[in-house]
């Protein structure tokens, strides 16, 4: 079994380490004991300019992966020890990452890429992993544009364009801080319905435009879900918690006010484990990892999936599940 996590660590920097806040977010990922851990929110001094944000991020980054007994370091394609397995968009100082057990899983010769501007308002982290199956597993980390739903709809269309292939999709998962609720469906008794209800409905506050579909303020207030609606079309990728059918559970909101940033939203479900046709099959199970160590550690929490890699369907990447 190989278990897929996420954490959105809330701007996780190098004055963190050793502190109470960065033991919870240890303490958090040792009790998920993930084989891959997504990892969103790592955060350098921008005053330094941009040739010493890579060096701090990765300084970072390698030292939370060995606390939580984890590597980040990538391979290159000749089997030498690469960069870390990390990205960002070059204009600002913060990073996404992967994190992975090396006694579980093993990163490709060469499958490392980072993407950034102009596709990702943050990076794009992707990393192939050998999970024992017959192809390898692809694994993005993804935090999606805080700011503009056209925005966060372009991104969705790149990363589809890295799990693509000629006629169907690629074995791989994204896991993410998507900055919006999902647009997976599921029946009910009155037919189909949105998994993630409508966080909006009676909210009035500046901060709206970034997160209702336009000209809905103040009459219907229905949130942009254009960005996930373009990766679950057709079953190209599953949403995993709606998949599974596991009780719906938010994933932001639990901090209360005076804790990080002013928070008007309320509870919301936006960090999302999706996985492409040929990983649906191999859905075993999903959570979100709500301990009191996760709960101090940030102010998003993390969620986790188990797959099988016996029941990836490599067969079948080209026909709609």
């Amino acid at each position: 079994m190989i278990r897929l996590a996420n954490l959105n660590a809330y701007k996780l920097k190098r004055g963190d380490i050793d502190s109470p806040k960065w033991e919870a977010r240890v303490a958090a990922i040792r009790e998920i004991r993930p084989s891959v851990l997504a990892l969103q929110e790592v955060v350098v001094d921008e005053s330094q300019g941009p040739s010493e944000w890579a060096t701090e991020a990765s300084m970072v980054i390698q030292q939370f992966a060995a606390d939580c007994r984890l590597t980040a370091t990538t391979v290159r394609s000749d089997g030498t020890p690469g960069r870390t397995a990390m990205a960002n968009n070059q204009a600002r100082g913060w990073y996404t990452a992967l994190l992975w057990d090396p006694e579980i899983v093993k990163p490709v010769p060469g499958g490392f890429r980072p993407y950034g501007a102009p596709d990702f308002w943050h990076g794009f982290t992707t990393v192939r992993f050998d999970i024992g199956a017959a192809e390898p597993l692809l694994v993005g980390s993804y935090h999606g544009d805080p700011f503009r739903g056209d925005w966060r709809r372009h991104e969705a269309f790149r990363i589809k364009g890295a799990f693509r292939t000629t006629g169907g999709a690629l074995p791989g998962v994204v896991l993410g801080d998507f900055n919006a609720p999902s647009a997976a469906m599921i029946s009910g008794p009155d037919g189909g319905r949105y998994y993630d209800p409508e966080p909006y409905l009676d909210q009035d506050h500046d901060d709206l435009e970034y997160q209702l579909l336009e000209g809905t303020i103040g009459g219907e207030q229905l949130a942009d879900r254009r960005q996930t609606e373009s990766l679950l079309r057709r079953d190209f990728m599953v949403d995993a918690a709606a998949h599974l059918q596991v009780p719906w559970h938010p994933t932001v909101g639990h901090w209360e006010d005076g804790r990080g940033d002013p928070d008007p939203w309320g509870e919301r479900r936006i960090d999302l484990i999706l996985v492409t046709r040929p990983v649906a099959p191999a859905l075993v199970r999903y959570a979100t990892h709500s301990t009191p160590a996760a709960k101090e550690a940030s102010d998003h929490l993390p969620v986790w999936v188990d797959i099988d890699p016996s029941e990836l369907h490599l067969g079948k990447v080209g026909a709609k599940s």
